[in-house]
Protein backbone atom coordinates (compact mmCIF):
# COMPACT_ATOMS: atom_id res chain seq x y z
CA UNK A 1 0.00 0.00 0.00
CA UNK A 2 2.88 2.64 0.92
CA UNK A 3 4.23 1.95 -1.93
CA UNK A 4 1.14 1.99 -4.41
CA UNK A 5 0.74 5.37 -3.40
CA UNK A 6 4.36 6.64 -3.60
CA UNK A 7 4.02 5.64 -7.27
CA UNK A 8 0.74 7.28 -7.31
CA UNK A 9 2.72 10.14 -6.22
CA UNK A 10 5.25 9.89 -8.76
CA UNK A 11 2.99 9.56 -11.53
CA UNK A 12 0.92 13.14 -10.23
CA UNK A 13 4.12 15.04 -10.99
CA UNK A 14 4.63 13.53 -13.95
CA UNK A 15 1.82 14.37 -15.31
CA UNK A 16 1.02 18.11 -13.65
CA UNK A 17 0.48 19.85 -17.12
CA UNK A 18 -1.50 16.69 -18.72
CA UNK A 19 -4.17 14.43 -17.58
CA UNK A 20 -4.06 12.20 -14.91
CA UNK A 21 -5.78 8.76 -15.67
CA UNK A 22 -6.23 7.64 -12.00
CA UNK A 23 -7.71 4.37 -12.79
CA UNK A 24 -5.12 3.43 -15.19
CA UNK A 25 -2.43 4.32 -12.52
CA UNK A 26 -4.48 2.17 -9.78
CA UNK A 27 -4.28 -0.80 -11.95
CA UNK A 28 -0.58 -0.25 -12.94
CA UNK A 29 0.24 -1.05 -9.02
CA UNK A 30 -2.59 -4.07 -8.86
CA UNK A 31 -5.41 -1.92 -6.73
CA UNK A 32 -8.73 -0.88 -7.77
CA UNK A 33 -9.09 3.27 -8.43
CA UNK A 34 -11.99 3.12 -5.47
CA UNK A 35 -9.72 1.51 -3.01
CA UNK A 36 -6.91 3.80 -4.28
CA UNK A 37 -8.46 7.32 -3.61
CA UNK A 38 -10.37 5.81 -0.09
CA UNK A 39 -6.98 5.25 1.37
CA UNK A 40 -4.98 8.04 -0.54
CA UNK A 41 -8.05 10.54 1.24
CA UNK A 42 -7.77 8.56 4.79
CA UNK A 43 -4.09 8.62 4.91
CA UNK A 44 -3.12 11.85 3.59
CA UNK A 45 -6.39 13.87 5.55
CA UNK A 46 -7.34 15.17 1.86
CA UNK A 47 -9.38 14.11 -1.42
CA UNK A 48 -6.53 12.99 -4.39
CA UNK A 49 -8.82 15.30 -6.50
CA UNK A 50 -7.54 18.16 -3.86
CA UNK A 51 -3.99 17.17 -3.51
CA UNK A 52 -3.63 17.57 -7.67
CA UNK A 53 -5.55 20.84 -7.60
CA UNK A 54 -3.08 22.01 -4.94
CA UNK A 55 0.54 20.94 -6.57
CA UNK A 56 -0.84 22.00 -10.20
CA UNK A 57 -1.46 25.36 -8.57
CA UNK A 58 1.78 25.54 -6.51
CA UNK A 59 3.86 24.83 -9.66
CA UNK A 60 1.76 27.61 -11.93
CA UNK A 61 2.83 29.99 -9.22
CA UNK A 62 6.49 29.07 -10.02
CA UNK A 63 4.94 30.41 -13.43
CA UNK A 64 3.58 33.54 -12.66
CA UNK A 65 6.28 34.94 -10.65
CA UNK A 66 8.29 34.08 -13.81
CA UNK A 67 5.97 36.65 -15.61
CA UNK A 68 4.62 33.09 -17.69
CA UNK A 69 1.91 34.89 -19.63
CA UNK A 70 -1.63 34.27 -17.67
CA UNK A 71 -3.30 31.94 -20.54
CA UNK A 72 -0.46 30.45 -21.63
CA UNK A 73 -0.01 29.14 -17.74
CA UNK A 74 -3.34 28.55 -17.53
CA UNK A 75 -3.86 26.11 -20.41
CA UNK A 76 -0.61 24.74 -19.41
CA UNK A 77 -2.21 23.42 -15.94
CA UNK A 78 -5.34 22.29 -17.63
CA UNK A 79 -7.78 25.27 -18.03
CA UNK A 80 -9.40 26.59 -20.45
CA UNK A 81 -9.58 30.26 -19.93
CA UNK A 82 -7.10 32.79 -17.69
CA UNK A 83 -10.81 33.50 -15.30
CA UNK A 84 -11.14 30.29 -14.79
CA UNK A 85 -7.19 29.34 -14.09
CA UNK A 86 -7.24 32.64 -11.99
CA UNK A 87 -10.67 31.27 -9.54
CA UNK A 88 -8.56 28.10 -8.90
CA UNK A 89 -5.40 29.89 -8.47
CA UNK A 90 -7.24 32.00 -5.69
CA UNK A 91 -9.13 29.03 -3.90
CA UNK A 92 -5.71 27.86 -3.42
CA UNK A 93 -3.43 31.01 -2.36
CA UNK A 94 -6.03 33.17 -1.15
CA UNK A 95 -4.87 35.63 -4.25
CA UNK A 96 -5.39 35.90 -7.70
CA UNK A 97 -2.53 35.43 -10.00
CA UNK A 98 -2.29 39.12 -10.69
CA UNK A 99 -1.43 40.11 -7.00
CA UNK A 100 0.88 37.43 -6.45
CA UNK A 101 2.96 38.68 -9.23
CA UNK A 102 2.57 42.47 -7.88
CA UNK A 103 3.69 41.59 -4.18
CA UNK A 104 5.50 38.06 -4.48
CA UNK A 105 2.35 36.37 -2.48
CA UNK A 106 1.04 35.57 -0.24
CA UNK A 107 1.48 31.65 -1.75
CA UNK A 108 0.25 28.48 -0.31
CA UNK A 109 2.41 25.57 -1.47
CA UNK A 110 1.56 22.19 -1.22
CA UNK A 111 4.91 20.06 -0.75
CA UNK A 112 4.97 16.65 -2.58
CA UNK A 113 3.67 14.04 -0.31
CA UNK A 114 5.71 11.10 0.57
CA UNK A 115 4.10 8.43 2.81
CA UNK A 116 6.10 6.29 5.14
CA UNK A 117 6.25 3.09 7.52
CA UNK A 118 5.60 3.89 10.78
CA UNK A 119 5.23 1.53 13.40
CA UNK A 120 0.78 1.23 14.65
CA UNK A 121 -1.14 -1.15 15.28
CA UNK A 122 -0.55 -1.24 19.10
CA UNK A 123 -4.23 -1.48 19.60
CA UNK A 124 -5.63 -4.84 18.63
CA UNK A 125 -9.01 -4.55 16.07
CA UNK A 126 -11.74 -6.75 16.89
CA UNK A 127 -12.54 -8.12 12.83
CA UNK A 128 -14.12 -10.98 11.56
CA UNK A 129 -14.41 -11.58 7.62
CA UNK A 130 -18.15 -12.69 6.30
CA UNK A 131 -19.26 -13.72 3.17
CA UNK A 132 -23.23 -13.13 2.53
CA UNK A 133 -25.78 -13.92 -0.28
CA UNK A 134 -26.98 -10.83 -1.93
CA UNK A 135 -29.32 -9.08 0.84
CA UNK A 136 -31.36 -5.45 0.54
CA UNK A 137 -31.13 -2.87 2.83
CA UNK A 138 -34.49 -0.83 3.12
CA UNK A 139 -35.18 1.96 5.36
CA UNK A 140 -36.04 5.76 4.88
CA UNK A 141 -32.99 7.55 2.95
CA UNK A 142 -31.64 10.84 2.53
CA UNK A 143 -28.83 12.75 0.59
CA UNK A 144 -26.71 14.54 3.24
CA UNK A 145 -23.26 15.84 3.10
CA UNK A 146 -20.19 14.09 4.41
CA UNK A 147 -19.02 14.98 8.03
CA UNK A 148 -15.69 13.86 9.09
CA UNK A 149 -15.79 14.15 13.00
CA UNK A 150 -18.24 14.48 15.59
CA UNK A 151 -22.70 14.23 14.81
CA UNK A 152 -24.02 15.25 11.52
CA UNK A 153 -26.39 16.96 12.01
CA UNK A 154 -28.25 16.40 8.49
CA UNK A 155 -28.37 12.80 9.47
CA UNK A 156 -29.17 13.13 13.30
CA UNK A 157 -32.39 15.43 11.41
CA UNK A 158 -33.43 12.30 9.16
CA UNK A 159 -33.78 10.26 12.20
CA UNK A 160 -35.67 12.44 14.16
CA UNK A 161 -38.00 12.95 11.28
CA UNK A 162 -38.88 9.19 11.79
CA UNK A 163 -41.71 8.60 14.42
CA UNK A 164 -40.71 5.86 16.83
CA UNK A 165 -43.42 3.91 15.20
CA UNK A 166 -41.56 3.24 12.49
CA UNK A 167 -38.14 2.58 13.84
CA UNK A 168 -40.48 -0.48 15.58
CA UNK A 169 -41.86 -1.80 12.38
CA UNK A 170 -38.30 -1.64 10.89
CA UNK A 171 -37.35 -4.11 13.41
CA UNK A 172 -39.73 -6.38 12.26
CA UNK A 173 -39.09 -6.15 8.90
CA UNK A 174 -35.38 -7.16 9.29
CA UNK A 175 -34.90 -10.50 8.67
CA UNK A 176 -30.66 -11.00 7.88
CA UNK A 177 -27.37 -9.48 9.12
CA UNK A 178 -26.31 -7.06 9.30
CA UNK A 179 -29.00 -7.35 12.02
CA UNK A 180 -30.80 -4.56 14.07
CA UNK A 181 -31.52 -0.68 12.82
CA UNK A 182 -28.71 0.40 10.32
CA UNK A 183 -26.68 3.25 9.39
CA UNK A 184 -26.17 2.72 5.76
CA UNK A 185 -23.46 5.29 3.85
CA UNK A 186 -23.86 4.71 -0.16
CA UNK A 187 -22.85 6.98 -3.21
CA UNK A 188 -20.19 8.28 -1.12
CA UNK A 189 -17.51 10.31 -2.99
CA UNK A 190 -14.84 8.15 -4.26
CA UNK A 191 -12.33 10.95 -2.90
CA UNK A 192 -14.37 11.09 0.56
CA UNK A 193 -14.13 14.82 0.61
CA UNK A 194 -15.77 16.56 3.55
CA UNK A 195 -18.76 18.49 2.21
CA UNK A 196 -19.61 15.94 -0.73
CA UNK A 197 -22.92 14.62 -1.09
CA UNK A 198 -23.74 10.69 -0.08
CA UNK A 199 -27.47 8.94 0.45
CA UNK A 200 -27.80 7.65 4.14
CA UNK A 201 -30.27 4.98 4.35
CA UNK A 202 -31.70 4.22 8.38
CA UNK A 203 -33.12 1.18 8.31
CA UNK A 204 -32.85 -2.70 8.30
CA UNK A 205 -31.61 -5.70 5.97
CA UNK A 206 -33.52 -8.26 4.35
CA UNK A 207 -32.76 -11.22 2.39
CA UNK A 208 -32.77 -11.36 -1.49
CA UNK A 209 -36.77 -12.58 -1.54
CA UNK A 210 -38.60 -10.61 0.84
CA UNK A 211 -41.84 -8.42 -0.10
CA UNK A 212 -40.88 -4.47 0.45
CA UNK A 213 -43.35 -2.41 1.37
CA UNK A 214 -43.86 0.51 -1.04
CA UNK A 215 -43.04 3.39 1.08
CA UNK A 216 -39.34 2.93 1.71
CA UNK A 217 -36.23 3.26 -0.08
CA UNK A 218 -34.04 0.55 -1.35
CA UNK A 219 -30.66 -0.74 -2.10
CA UNK A 220 -30.20 -3.76 -3.45
CA UNK A 221 -26.54 -5.27 -2.30
CA UNK A 222 -24.83 -8.32 -4.25
CA UNK A 223 -23.59 -11.16 -2.98
CA UNK A 224 -19.55 -10.52 -1.36
CA UNK A 225 -17.30 -10.70 1.11
CA UNK A 226 -17.22 -8.16 4.23
CA UNK A 227 -14.92 -6.79 6.80
CA UNK A 228 -16.54 -6.22 9.95
CA UNK A 229 -15.07 -3.96 12.72
CA UNK A 230 -16.61 -4.07 16.50
CA UNK A 231 -16.70 -0.87 18.24
CA UNK A 232 -17.21 0.24 21.53
CA UNK A 233 -17.13 3.20 23.68
CA UNK A 234 -18.12 7.26 23.46
CA UNK A 235 -20.17 7.37 20.27
CA UNK A 236 -19.75 8.46 17.66
CA UNK A 237 -15.94 9.18 18.25
CA UNK A 238 -14.71 5.49 18.95
CA UNK A 239 -16.74 4.51 15.34
CA UNK A 240 -15.05 7.19 13.23
CA UNK A 241 -11.51 6.44 14.69
CA UNK A 242 -11.99 2.75 14.27
CA UNK A 243 -13.13 3.89 10.61
CA UNK A 244 -10.01 5.88 10.08
CA UNK A 245 -7.81 2.79 11.79
CA UNK A 246 -8.98 0.67 9.03
CA UNK A 247 -7.15 3.15 6.91
CA UNK A 248 -3.86 3.57 8.71
CA UNK A 249 -3.41 0.32 10.30
CA UNK A 250 -5.91 -2.74 9.08
CA UNK A 251 -6.24 -2.68 5.09
CA UNK A 252 -2.15 -1.95 4.85
CA UNK A 253 -1.55 -5.26 7.04
CA UNK A 254 -3.97 -7.59 5.62
CA UNK A 255 -4.62 -8.57 2.27
CA UNK A 256 -7.69 -7.47 1.38
CA UNK A 257 -8.81 -4.01 -0.06
CA UNK A 258 -12.49 -2.10 -0.66
CA UNK A 259 -14.39 -3.10 -3.46
CA UNK A 260 -17.72 -0.25 -4.12
CA UNK A 261 -21.03 -0.37 -2.24
CA UNK A 262 -22.81 1.09 0.92
CA UNK A 263 -20.40 0.67 4.62
CA UNK A 264 -23.09 -0.54 7.19
CA UNK A 265 -22.93 0.36 10.74
CA UNK A 266 -25.00 -1.96 13.06
CA UNK A 267 -26.04 -0.43 16.64
CA UNK A 268 -25.61 -3.35 18.79
CA UNK A 269 -26.69 -1.23 21.81
CA UNK A 270 -26.52 2.15 23.27
CA UNK A 271 -26.84 4.42 26.20
CA UNK A 272 -30.47 5.74 26.34
CA UNK A 273 -29.20 9.49 25.48
CA UNK A 274 -26.37 7.77 23.05
CA UNK A 275 -23.31 9.37 24.29
CA UNK A 276 -21.76 5.54 23.93
CA UNK A 277 -22.77 2.32 22.01
CA UNK A 278 -21.78 -0.58 20.81
CA UNK A 279 -21.62 -1.25 16.88
CA UNK A 280 -20.17 -3.52 13.82
CA UNK A 281 -18.90 -1.38 11.09
CA UNK A 282 -19.11 -3.07 7.77
CA UNK A 283 -17.31 -2.72 5.33
CA UNK A 284 -17.48 -4.18 1.69
CA UNK A 285 -14.25 -5.84 0.46
CA UNK A 286 -11.99 -7.91 -1.57
CA UNK A 287 -8.96 -9.95 -2.13
CA UNK A 288 -6.03 -7.59 -2.86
Amino acid sequence: MISALNQLVDAIEDHLTGDIAVGDLAARVGLTEYHLRRMFSSLSGMPLSEYIRRRRMTMAATDVLANGELLAVAVRYGYGSAEAFSRAFRSVHGAGPGDVRRDGGPLRMQPQLRFRLTVEGNTPMDTRIADRPAFRLIGHAARVPLIHHGINPHIQAHIAALPATEHARLKELGNTDPAGLLQVSDDVDPDYAEGSELTYLHGVAVSEATPVPGDLDVITVPAGTWAVFHTDGEYPAVLQSTWAATATDWFPSNPWRLRPGPSIVAVLNRAPDFSSASCELWLPVERA
